[in-house]
This record gives structure tokens, C-alpha cells and sequence, in this order.
């Protein structure tokens, strides 16, 4: 027991010594945030035991240095008077006030070869963060409200990013919620999709419509929106249209294949006869018995009813800013209808168990054309699918 309790004392020793090492490589490297974290860590549990005070002198250190630092770092941002540095300087007074939160549930913290507590100035930051908070957040607003008047959609979209994190970090802040929306709206790529007809056959309505139902094919996203119907108030900026070129349907087909079979199997039993054709009987002067075999035929006429739909069409991106086409996919797709039946002559048992369901299948009524065209509708929706999702129109 005592060797397990050293081995794991000794554990614990190589851990705390690689965390103390770790901890004063962060510190003069100055990553000063990432020092406290682990300072902040190792000081966990028994704060006040002695292979705990290389942290305690770390933490003081590393606090003092990354204060000095942010407050140095908002003189500069304030003398520039950038007002893109505004967001900055909030960021750093929240990071001088949360750096304090980390720490204080640590306090005191002793220094024991020097009889002291290890010293933290903390400094009350709420005035500067709520001024600093309404400036960026007035200056959100007054460049986002300005960004609005713009027709560039990515400039748009960064207004948008700018007015979602203005609410934020300052809920209910004058109508951000309705510019954040409009933004939204101004940002948006809007495509109409519709289909064209270029075969000499009438494309069945329900295909047409199932293939134009992007509700389900959950391509909607933050900046891209498909509409199957356009609605008033949205200027289009793209189409995307399913043009049908050809549709070729086979004419309905029946295939007749006759084959034999043949198989030697036990029927029943009989008497075992020696080559004077009497019965062999066993000791008890019973008959022996023995396996009746026999070879049983069949023949099989086999009717396979087929008829196959191909559907061609090309998908056009189309820039209705300009009228230009960007780009044309190929589309294609077919459907067939099969169905096997048979019947026989002779004794069943010659053929496989497994082929005795199509003994009971009947001639089907061929799919109307109409029902085949729209038969090929998932296939063509999943390789519609997948056109659009590896050419979006705006990357």
C-alpha cells in the first residue's frame, strides 16, 4: 500500500511540475491569459500548499503584466481615435473586468517566504465598459443604418453581422431589430425556379410541381433563397430553370423465355430388393427400407413485361441582373418497369423452392406514359439536388 501511495504522490509531482513549467513558458512568451488560466487551475483544491507557490508568483506576475498591457493598449486606441477601435477598447475593458472575476474567488493568496499576500490591483471598469459599450453601439448603428442605402449584397450582409452583434451586446437598442431585418431581406439572394417544356409530350403537373417543391430539399440557407412561386415585392436575382428536353418511352414489351429442368429427388420410400428382386428384410425379419428416388421434369415458360422511360433536360443558371446565362448542367434520368411471371408444365419440385413465387404472380397492366415520365421524378430530384448543392450561385 505504501509503495502505491509513493508511486502516486510521485504522479502527482511530474504532473504539477509539468503544469509549472508549462505555465512559466506562457508567462515569458507573453501569452499572459493563457499563464492565468492555468495558474488559476493549478491553484484549485489546497491554494496554500507549498508546491503550490510557484503559481501564486506566476499569477501576480502574469495579472500585473497583461493590466499593464490592455490599459496601454486603450491609450493608444483612444489617442488614434479610430472608430474602428471602439470594439476593441469594449472587448478590453470586459477582458480587464472578467481577468478580476477569474482571480477573486482565489483571494487571498498567500506568499509564504515573504509573509505577505500576493498583490492583485483590481479597479472597478463598469463606467468604462458602459461607455465604451455606447459608443461601439452608436457607432454600429450609424454605419449600419449607412450601409443600408448600398446595394452591394456583401456589404449588405456585413451590415447585417454588425446590427446582430449590436443586439448582442446592447438588447433593444433603438429599431435594430427591424434594420437587422431589412438588412436581412437586402442581403438575401433571391432565385426563382421554374421548368420548361421543350419535348412534344405534356409533363405531367405533380412531377413538375414535386420537382420544383424545394421545401424539401433543404437547400435554403443564411444568404440563399429558392422560391417555386414568385412572390410580390422581391426583385429576383437569379432563375434556375428545368428545361425538359426529350422524353423517349420504349413501347411495352413481353418477353417469352421456355426452359426444362430436370432434378432426382426422393419420393417416398420402398423395399430394399437384392438382385433376385426379392426383399432384403433385417434380422427381426422386417423389410428394409430404403429412399425411393426418381427424376422429375419440368418446363418452365418465363414472361418478363418491360417498358423504359428517359427523361434529358439541362438546368440553366441564369444572372437576371444582366440576362446572361452562367452556366448549363446536364440533367438525365430513367425509369423502368419490370415485372417477371411463369408458368409451368410438369412437376414444380424440379426447379428451386425460391423460383415457385413467380408460379404465383399474374401479368401486370403497363404504367401509363404519363405515370413513367413522373416515375422517374425522385431520380431527377436527387441529381437536381446535387447540382445545386455543388454550384451554389454566389460562393
Amino acid at each position: 500500500m505504501s509503495k502505491k501511495i509513493t508511486a502516486l504522490l510521485a504522479l502527482f509531482l511530474i504532473i504539477s511540475s509539468c503544469g509549472v513549467k508549462q505555465t512559466r513558458e506562457l508567462l515569458t512568451s507573453g501569452d499572459y491569459d493563457a499563464a492565468i488560466n492555468n495558474a488559476v487551475d493549478g491553484l484549485r483544491g489546497n491554494k496554500n500548499a507549498k508546491g503550490k507557490q510557484d503559481y501564486v508568483y506566476m499569477l501576480e506576475e502574469a495579472f500585473a503584466k497583461a493590466k499593464e498591457r490592455d490599459l496601454r493598449n486603450i491609450n493608444g486606441w483612444f489617442k488614434d481615435a479610430n472608430p474602428q477601435n471602439l470594439e476593441k477598447i469594449y472587448n478590453t475593458y470586459l477582458q480587464l473586468n472578467n481577468r478580476q472575476e477569474q482571480i477573486r474567488p482565489l483571494l487571498p493568496l498567500k506568499l509564504l517566504k515573504e509573509g505577505r499576500d500576493a498583490i492583485f490591483p483590481f479597479d472597478d471598469y463598469t463606467d468604462q465598459i458602459v461607455s465604451s459599450k455606447n459608443a461601439l453601439s452608436k457607432y454600429l448603428y450609424d454605419n449600419s443604418k449607412a450601409l443600408l442605402a448600398n446595394k452591394d449584397k456583401m456589404v449588405l450582409r456585413r451590415a447585417y453581422d454588425d446590427l446582430v452583434y449590436l443586439e448582442s451586446i446592447n438588447p433593444g437598442f433603438k429599431d435594430v431589430a427591424k434594420l437587422t431585418d431589412e438588412a436581412k431581406f437586402k442581403g438575401t439572394d433571391f432565385v426563382s425556379v421554374y421548368t420548361k417544356n421543350e419535348t412534344n409530350m405534356v409533363i405531367p403537373t405533380r412531377l413538375q410541381d414535386d420537382l420544383l417543391d424545394f421545401s424539401t430539399y433543404g437547400l435554403n440557407d443564411k444568404w440563399t433563397l429558392y422560391h417555386s412561386n414568385r412572390q410580390k415585392g422581391i426583385d429576383y436575382d437569379y432563375g434556375l430553370i428545368v428545361n425538359f428536353r426529350q422524353i423517349n418511352i420504349s413501347p411495352e414489351q413481353v418477353k417469352e423465355k421456355q426452359f426444362d429442368k430436370e432434378k432426382l429427388i426422393k419420393d417416398g420410400v420402398k423395399n430394399l430388393l437384392d438382385a433376385n428382386g426379392n426383399v432384403v428384410k433385417d434380422s427381426l425379419g422386417n423389410p428394409i427400407k430404403v429412399d425411393n428416388m426418381k427424376t422429375v421434369r419440368i418446363s418452365i415458360y418465363e414472361f418478363s413485361q418491360v417498358k423504359a422511360c428517359q427523361v434529358t433536360a439541362k438546368v440553366d443558371y441564369i444572372n437576371f441582373k444582366n440576362n446572361q446565362l452562367i452556366e448549363t448542367f446536364p440533367l438525365a434520368s430513367e425509369f423502368v418497369f419490370s415485372h417477371m411471371y411463369s408458368k409451368y408444365k410438369g412437376d414444380k419440385r424440379a426447379c428451386e423452392e425460391s423460383y415457385y413465387s413467380n408460379f404465383n404472380k399474374k401479368p401486370m397492366p403497363f404504367p401509363s406514359n404519363e405515370q413513367m415520365v413522373f416515375d422517374t421524378g425522385n431520380d431527377l430530384k436527387a441529381k437536381l439536388k446535387d447540382i445545386i448543392v455543388r454550384n451554389k450561385f454566389r460562393r
